[in-house]
């Protein structure tokens, strides 16, 4: 295990009593309160001195709630030091009411509008959202990216089109690492890597393997190759608790990716659980 405590730069949080979540109607195991005092003990023995929250996909005429229900939790719990939620960005111009107001508190450090779940493979595309995206800079704030992996070709010429914006790739663009596929996964990754705005969040994997039967060797490719591209100074650690809770308790998955880095440096490591992480979203001390 770590010698020195993470940040956990993909933590949810939810509760079904106060907000909706449809998707979790058909998700029996996840669709129930998931706070943080049941993150404090699915850790267990590993240590955790900050988290970044990621917006849940909450309703969408709920997302203002979300953060504000998320931002009082943070004044319960210190370690919760970033906030990034949905923001409807596929308005365009008009998405600058909602920006403004999100971006006027100091926790909230970027957004995520999912792209995975988009019928339409060119949504990230549309003029609007990419204007959208745009806007970010202006309201210094990050995007992060939540695509499945045949959404990667469009996702980097969306990319092309934004340089000003500070980007980070969710789980590492989700691979079929169930079926062993790596391509075209693998060159599109490369293809991404070379945009210097874009880093890399090393999480949900297990997710995207079997849920009983993965193996840490299935994944060390995957892991192996994204090190690879990035570098250690663009990959930040991500647990995705507790979606990732379907296929891993954390501590294995903390054990996993530090497994499957053996052989770095523990400044390499400590870039990969920490120092990246207080970087990119600007956490206490990283304004």
């Amino acid at each position: 295990m770590l010698e020195f405590p993470l940040i956990d730069t993909h933590l949810h949080v939810w509760d079904p009593r106060l907000l909706r979540y449809p998707w979790l109607d058909d998700i029996p195991l996840l669709n129930k309160p998931y706070l943080l005092e049941d993150y404090d003990r699915a850790c267990a023995e590993v240590a955790v001195e900050k988290m970044v929250f990621l917006q849940a996909e909450v309703d969408f005429s709920q997302f203002q709630e979300e953060a504000d229900w998320v931002d009082s939790l943070a004044d319960q719990d210190s370690r919760l030091q970033g906030i990034v939620p949905w923001a409807p960005l596929e308005l365009g111009d008009s998405a600058r009411p909602a920006l403004e107001k999100l971006a006027s508190n100091p926790r909230i450090k970027g957004l995520r509008r999912i792209i995975q779940f988009e019928p339409d493979i060119e949504f990230c595309l549309r003029p609007d959202f990419v204007t959208g995206l745009q806007l970010l800079p202006q309201y210094g704030l990050s995007f992060d990216i939540c695509i499945h992996h045949p959404q990667m070709a469009n996702t980097i010429k969306m990319v092309a089109q934004c340089p000003d914006v500070q980007f980070i790739l969710d789980h590492i663009g989700k691979p079929d690492i169930k079926n062993g596929l790596m391509d075209p996964w693998r060159a599109e990754i490369k293809t991404l890597s070379e945009f210097p705005n874009v880093w890399c969040k090393i999480s949900g994997l297990v997710t995207e393997a079997d849920h009983q039967h993965w193996t840490r060797e299935q994944l060390k490719p995957y892991i192996d190759h994204v090190i690879d591209c990035f570098g250690f100074d663009r990959v930040i650690y991500g647990g995705d608790w507790p979606v990732a809770y379907q296929a891993t308790e954390y501590p294995r998955w903390v054990e996993t990716l530090a497994w499957a880095l053996e052989g770095s440096s523990q400044a390499e490591l400590k870039k990969l659980f920490h120092d990246n992480a207080a970087a990119f979203y600007r956490l206490n001390g990283n304004d």
